[in-house]
């Protein structure tokens, strides 16, 4: 590498793993002698990166942790991860660090180059935020690309991908994208579906390969005008393979307070309910009945009592002995 500061950033961004590098290994890498890596290392070190080195023949050198934090090098998608999880730790996601999330997230976004800061300014304008109570999932996506259906959404731009139905069905969308909208763990696309010629909700982490087309639309109007809750209506709509009943001994509001969105229930008297919960498995109803700490009766179906009874039985051999 012939341009000094091109060889400096690229050996910065190698050291940043903090695996130790071999120094023939590294000099080939920036294709230099071994004195020109070692003056790049001591310029390093003038800057304030802490860079260890060993000689002899197996000699090398690593990046280690310092007393100060200096300057970080980071790829466009580092960038924008850590611009979306400051953001979402700002907006309360952790207690008690929402302070310092804001101050951190304004100096990322204020060294950003204006293509990366104009994708995080859409991921936020374009992103509905939502509680819903419940169990976390590990499905994941990426922030790359959220930032492009967010940034689609902003110019209102038609969009293209791919994606897996719940049910495993895969097919190509083609879509005008609306929202993003944040529930629980989870990222959901409102979006009005061309082919289809109707309102639809994605998954984030079921599309695939999201690319905008260029084609512009003029926005049309979301029945109810809520992101938020279109997504949440479309949620209960969806089939299962239960209907999971339990009559509870408890006030209406206090179950409510546990179950949120992931049921309807309904008061019987002022000290009891009827909670409904549409599964595909028994073990989220499970734990709702332990977090609400009542007694309860199953309604039905006859296999959630089969679920309970031995789960229960599990439970009491796990504290025996």
């Amino acid at each position: 590498m012939a341009n000094t500061s091109a060889r400096m950033l690229r050996l910065l961004s190698l050291l940043q793993t903090h695996r130790f590098w071999p120094g023939s290994e590294l000099a080939d890498r920036l294709e230099v002698s071994q004195r020109t890596l070692r003056r790049d290392v001591d310029r390093l070190r003038e800057l304030g990166y802490p860079v260890d080195a060993n000689r002899g023949v197996a000699g090398g050198y690593q990046l280690q942790s310092g007393a100060a934090m200096p300057p970080l090098l980071l790829d466009d998608e580092e960038a924008v991860a850590i611009a979306v999880g400051l953001r979402t730790a700002a907006g309360g996601a952790v207690d008690g660090i929402e302070e310092t999330s804001m101050r951190a997230l304004t100096k990322v976004i204020q060294v950003m180059p204006p293509r990366l800061r104009r994708r995080v300014e859409a991921l936020r304008s374009y992103t509905v935020p939502t509680f819903w109570g419940g169990a976390t999932t590990n499905a994941t996506v990426d922030a790359m690309s959220l930032t492009v259906i967010a940034s689609s959404c902003r110019d209102d731009e038609r969009l293209r991908f791919g994606y897996k139905t719940y049910d495993g069905e895969e097919s190509k969308r083609h879509v005008e994208p609306h929202r993003l909208v944040s529930l629980g763990r989870r990222w959901y696309l409102v979006a009005w579906d061309v082919e289809r010629h109707d309102w639809r909700t994605f998954r984030a982490d079921r599309m695939v390969d999201p690319k905008p087309t260029g084609a512009r639309f003029r926005q049309r109007e979301l029945p109810g005008g809520d992101a938020g809750a279109f997504v949440r209506d479309r949620l209960n709509q969806r089939p299962t393979q239960y209907e999971a009943i339990m009559e509870i001994k408890a006030p209406a509001t206090k179950v409510k307070e546990h179950v949120a969105h992931w049921g309807t229930v309904e008061p019987v008297t002022d000290e009891t309910c009827r909670l409904i919960m549409k599964v595909d498995s028994f073990e989220w109803p499970t734990v709702v009945l332990g977090v609400i700490g009542a007694e309860f009766t199953v309604v039905g179906p006859p296999e959630l009592k089969d679920y309970i009874r031995e789960m229960g039985k599990a439970l009491l051999r796990s504290t025996e002995g």
